[in-house]
């Protein structure tokens, strides 16, 4: 049982680290393109949940716990996203390796 638990977490730590690996290399960067501010002849992109008005009314609405959800939120969303998600990946592979080698030297031996 323990070798194949060693065998199953070096599985696991290979696809995590290339999968995460490919999906960094490969995603594009990426653009918050919520809504654009022109200042003369040049457009900037400009994310509305992040401006002063926004986060007074949702302060206003629902008290700082409303806005510490909403920063969560935003982080954990972006977790899934863009080169954050190779990163994500590659980093719930290499827990799910470190949780099996942990099994690994609580089970009996072979």
């Amino acid at each position: 049982m323990r070798a194949r638990l060693v065998f199953a977490a070096a599985l696991v730590l290979i696809a995590g680290l290339v999968s995460g690996t490919v999906l960094y290399l490969t995603a594009p960067e990426e653009v918050e393109a919520g809504a654009y501010v022109i200042i003369g002849d040049t457009a900037y992109a400009v994310d509305p949940a992040s401006s002063r008005t926004y986060r007074r009314d949702l302060e206003r609405f629902g008290g700082k716990a409303s806005l510490l959800f909403d920063d969560f939120d935003r982080w954990f969303a972006g977790l899934w996203r863009g080169k954050r998600l190779g990163i994500t990946i590659a980093s719930l592979g290499v827990g799910a390796a470190a949780l099996l080698l942990f099994l690994a030297r609580k089970a009996p031996p072979d």
